[in-house]
């Protein structure tokens, strides 16, 4: 009766809410293991117009940026970007069920961004037995609670 559906327990962004047009600290919330089994790698794919994207190391879990084009061209403090971050995964560390922990980007939203929009993560957690897949993107943002396996989102902000 008190157990958790993976709806409600699902990987979050701890700040919901971000401007275009500026940085972006996304801390991705883990709350739960896999049915019970430990955590033991986390991968996030950056999405398109996300750029200067920087994990944060954590102590016993390798870090790995993995590099690729960008769909797109984007100015960033006087330099045409082209390429850059388009996945982060941690692993080889192990985090038990009975623990939640936090995965950290420094990252910036460029203005190409649509403000008032939803912008997702889409987030694969890997266990010692099995793994979660959260990455569900509604249609409809309003819809985004009826999904089993949602994508971690922020809501995009006009430019400050």
């Amino acid at each position: 009766m008190f157990a958790a559906s993976p709806a409600s327990a699902h990987i979050t962004l701890e700040k919901r809410e971000a401007a275009i047009g500026s940085s972006y600290k996304a801390v991705f919330v883990v709350p739960h293991g896999c049915a019970g089994s430990a955590t033991t790698k986390i991968r996030v794919q950056i999405p398109d117009g996300v750029i200067d994207v920087k994990p944060m190391p954590k102590p016993g879990w390798n870090v790995e940026a993995i590099k690729g084009k960008y769909a797109g061209a984007y100015d960033f403090h006087g330099a045409r970007l082209t390429e850059g971050v388009k996945e982060v995964v941690w692993s080889g560390g192990k985090l038990p069920d009975d623990f939640y922990d936090e995965f950290v980007l420094s990252t910036f939203l460029t203005g190409d961004l649509k403000p008032n929009t939803t912008l997702y993560f889409p987030t694969v957690q890997e266990c010692e037995q099995g793994t979660s897949r959260w990455i569900d993107i509604p249609a409809d943002p309003a819809q985004a609670h009826d999904s089993k396996w949602p994508a971690p989102g922020v809501k995009l902000l006009p430019k400050p």
